[in-house]
C-alpha cells in the first residue's frame, strides 16, 4: 500500500500470471483487510512482467484434479468465484489494469470491477470452450449482455479481441496508452481515481466487432451451434467462414453448454446467480471426458488434436445439455448474499 493505493500485483510472470489457489487466496485476503481501512481509498490491480494481467487459471491444476477426485478443483473454482463477486460488490474503486493478455481468470479479477482499463496490447478472450469447458468468472454475464450476439460470438469462437472491443462487449471502461500507464497509476494516488482517468482516458481505436454486428447478429440467431455454423458458412465472407472454423474446432458438448449458459444468464439477475449457474457447468465439465481431452491437446501434449465425445454436434443430445445445469453437491454459497 502506497499513498492511500492498495497494489495486487499477480507475480507469476513465466505463467502470464495464471491463477493459482494460493493467489485466489492472497488476493481476498488483501481486499477484505483493505476494504474497511480508513488509509486504503482505492485499489489498482496489475500482472508482473510485460506479456498480460492474466491468462487465466492454473489449467494443469484442475488437469490433475480432474484425473483425480476433482476436490481441488471445486475448491478452487467455489473460492474464485466468490473473490469474483467480492470484486463486483468492493466499496472502495477497484482499478484493474488489463494490459497485454487478460483471459479467463484473468477477465474474473478485472472485468467485475468498478473501474476497467484496457490499452493498444489488451488483448482479451473467454477461450474456454476451446479446452472442453465452459466460460465462467462470471463471463456469461457480461456475455449475455453484450450487443446483440457480439457475446455468443466471443463465447463460441474463444477468439481473442482488443481494447476497443473489449469496451463494446462490456468489459472494459476507459482506454489508457500502455506508455501512460505508469503516470495514470501514480496520477491515482495523487489525485484520486476520477481525476487521473480524466486526465489519461483516451478514445478507443473503433471496434472491429461492433462493425461486423450486422452479420454476427443474424448468423447467431440460430437456435443451436450446427444452426449458427451453418448460417456463418452461408454468409460467404471471410470473418464468418474463419469463425465457422473456429466454432468447428471447439468441443460439441462444451459449445452447446456455452449457447444455453449465455442465453440462460441474460434473465438471470445478478453476478451471484450467474456463479452459480457457471459453478455447476464448471463442476458438469470436471466430470467430463473433454475437459481432460482438451487440457491434454492444448497443454500438456501440445498435439493439438483433441478427440472431443460426443464428436459432433448432432451428437450431443438435450440431456446431455440440461445435466450441465443441475444443482452441484455442494452447491456454490455466497456469505454476503440476501436471503
Amino acid at each position: 500500500m502506497s499513498n492511500g493505493v492498495g497494489h495486487l500485483t499477480l507475480n507469476r510472470p513465466k505463467a502470464i500470471n495464471s491463477l493459482t489457489h494460493p493467489m485466489v487466496t492472497a488476493i481476498s485476503t488483501a481486499l477484505t483487510s483493505w476494504q474497511h481501512d480508513d488509509d486504503v481509498r482505492a485499489v489498482v490491480v496489475t500482472g508482473a512482467g510485460d506479456r498480460g494481467l492474466c491468462a487465466g487459471g492454473d489449467i494443469v491444476a484442475i488437469y490433475h484434479s480432474a484425473k483425480a477426485d476433482g476436490a481441488e478443483a471445486r475448491s478452487f473454482w467455489h473460492d474464485e468465484y466468490v473473490l469474483n463477486s467480492f470484486i463486483g460488490r468492493y466499496p472502495k474503486p477497484y482499478v484493474a489494469i488489463m494490459n497485454g493478455i487478460t483471459m479467463g481468470g484473468g477477465v474474473g479479477i478485472s472485468a467485475h470491477g468498478s473501474v476497467r482499463v484496457v490499452t493498444e496490447t489488451t488483448k482479451m478472450a473467454m477461450p474456454e470452450v476451446g479446452i472442453g469447458l465452459i466460460p465462467d468468472v462470471g463471463g456469461t454475464l457480461i456475455l449475455s449482455r453484450a450487443p446483440g450476439a457480439l457475446g455468443l460470438h466471443a463465447a463460441l469462437t474463444g477468439a481473442p479481441f482488443g481494447a476497443a472491443d473489449a469496451i463494446v462487449l462490456g468489459f472494459a471502461d476507459h482506454f489508457v496508452p500502455h506508455d501512460d500507464l505508469d503516470a495514470f497509476i501514480d496520477a491515482i494516488g495523487a489525485n484520486g481515481v476520477d481525476r487521473a482517468v480524466a486526465a489519461f482516458a483516451q478514445q478507443p481505436p473503433p471496434s472491429t466487432l461492433l462493425a461486423q454486428r450486422e452479420w454476427i447478429d443474424e448468423c447467431y440467431a440460430g437456435a443451436t451451434v450446427a444452426d449458427i455454423v451453418a448460417a456463418l458458412r452461408r454468409h460467404g465472407s471471410e470473418p464468418a467462414g474463419d469463425a465457422a472454423d473456429l466454432i468447428a474446432s471447439r468441443s460439441p458438448l462444451a459449445l452447446s453448454v456455452a449457447l444455453e449458459a449465455v442465453r440462460r444468464a441474460a434473465s438471470l439477475a445478478t453476478l451471484e446467480d450467474v456463479l452459480r449457474q457457471e459453478f455447476r457447468t464448471s463442476c458438469a465439465a470436471l466430470r467430463s471426458h473433454d475437459l481432460v481431452e482438451g487440457i491434454r491437446a492444448q497443454i500438456i501434449d501440445k498435439d493439438r488434436n483433441p478427440q472431443w465425445s460426443p464428436a459432433s454436434f448432432d451428437a450431443v443430445t438435450a440431456a446431455d445439455v440440461d445435466a450441465y445445469f443441475a444443482a452441484a453437491d455442494p452447491d456454490l454459497t455466497i456469505d454476503w448474499e440476501q436471503p
